[in-house]
């Protein structure tokens, strides 16, 4: 699949400074551990390994950062994207009361990361969920009841229609739910610092290094075009880029498109007007608009998730009327930015966790569907338990829950999920 646009026409790479250009990966190195991939799951695999004393080496095909951990819009939002009450009969009901606080310790990961070292990355507290019809807002007050139940530690609440002005400058939605243990930063920011820290701490990272081909035995071997690296483990952290580099994983994993726009700075009184208070903020919708303001104002607008494989040809021209359906207000406002990218969803939207049937010493965290920015940061830290700290209980409670491979194969898998999502859309309507 194609990615929409360059990386640059993204907002996060114009504001996120110059980062180091990494060397290629050229003859032969080993390491305990290589990780494969330069997103957040890689990242923070790397990281949090090196935090344990581990060689690690990491392997991106382009640069730290270029794929959606780079490029999504920013919501640090709890949750693991998916309800776990329904992989009960694999997990029990302890392991679904383990994977509810996972969704809240995803989170908590990167404040406490945030904090310790002190990041820059435009870090803000606040996130509404938007009920477009009165049936979606009954869900809404259902979900805090449960969050009440679970224990979830920061504060929710519900916000009426007519108070909703007080949240979000629009007049299509039925009411929301606020809540103020998630919210938004400037991923690019993020895991920029995090590939610093990690080398800082032993990791090795290589970029412009697309790995060819793995040879697997009790020692790995993984080439590269100019390079090897021999390592007793491996941890794929490719998601939505992952190829065919294993068929075991590949037809579980659907990539599909996303798709954010930026517009010119607004100021500070116009922007407040549309986001009082700064929040991130989602609708319930299945093509669902995300978005939130950035640090210098402008409103980040993303959504229309596309599983045809075929991106717009104008991402602006395509994201424009669903944000002045949002914000009329805004319309004729100057788009600055535009891009896009691939996600890795998986058949049931929950996240794939584990190792490799036959290959136990090849590990694997991708399927995050949405919410990556959160669980890649978990997925990452049970990784490094299971590596380092031989304690495989959190990857093998992930393990239990079974995956289905698309149907159709590599040519007709995404035209017949956009095909399926088309009919979940018509039902919206009706």
């Amino acid at each position: 699949m194609s990615v929409a646009l360059p990386h640059i026409a993204s907002y996060y790479a114009a504001s996120a400074g110059t980062p180091p250009e990494r060397s290629p990966l050229t003859g032969a190195i080993s390491a305990d551990v290589c990780v494969i991939g330069g997103g957040f799951t890689g990242v923070n695999t790397a990281l949090e390994l090196a935090e344990r004393g581990v060689s690690v080496v990491l392997l991106e095909a382009q640069r730290i950062g270029w794929g959606a951990s780079g490029r999504n819009g920013g919501q640090l939002i709890r949750g693991l994207g998916h309800d776990v009450s329904g992989v009960e009969r694999w997990v029990g009901k302890e392991g679904v009361h383990y994977l509810e606080q996972a969704g809240f310790e995803s989170v908590d990961i990167v404040r406490q990361r945030v904090q310790k070292y002190g990041i820059d990355c435009d870090m803000r507290w606040g996130y509404c969920d938007l009920a477009n019809t009165p049936a979606h807002f009954k869900g809404l007050q259902d979900e805090q009841q449960t969050l009440a139940a679970q224990g979830y530690p920061h504060e929710v609440r519900l916000v009426e229609k007519e108070a909703l002005s007080q949240v979000v400058g629009s007049s299509v939605y039925q009411g929301g739910l606020i809540d103020m243990g998630s919210g938004h930063l400037h991923p690019l920011k993020l895991i920029l610092a995090e590939a610093r820290l990690a080398e800082e701490m032993g990791a090795v990272i290589h970029e412009a290094s697309p790995v060819q081909r793995i040879v697997h035995g009790a020692q790995i071997q993984v080439f590269t075009d100019h390079g090897q690296v021999t390592a007793n483990r491996i941890v794929l952290a490719c998601d939505a880029f992952l190829n065919k580099l294993e068929p075991a994983l590949t037809g579980k994993l659907l990539p599909a498109g996303s798709y954010v726009i930026a517009t010119e700075p607004l100021g500070e009184e116009r922007a407040r007007s549309l986001i009082p208070q700064n929040m991130a903020l989602c609708d319930q919708r299945v093509a669902l608009d995300y978005y939130r303001l950035s640090a210098d104002n402008r409103l980040l607008f993303g959504g229309a998730c596309n599983y045809s494989g075929r991106d717009p040809k104008n991402i602006a021209d395509y994201m424009r009327p669903k944000m002045e359906r949002v914000f009329p207000q805004l319309k004729g406002v100057g788009i600055d930015f535009q891009w896009g990218g691939m996600i890795g969803i998986s058949a049931n939207r929950f996240p794939q966790i584990g190792s490799v049937a036959n290959k136990p010493n090849v590990y694997y965290a991708q399927g995050y569907s949405g919410h990556g920015l959160n669980v890649t940061h978990f997925a990452a830290r049970v990784l490094a338990q299971a590596i380092a700290d031989n304690d495989s209980r959190a990857v093998d409670l992930f393990a239990r829950v079974p995956h289905r491979t698309f149907p159709g194969g590599e040519l007709l898998r995404s035209p017949l999920l956009a095909l399926g999502m088309m009919w979940y859309r018509l039902k919206e309507l009706l």
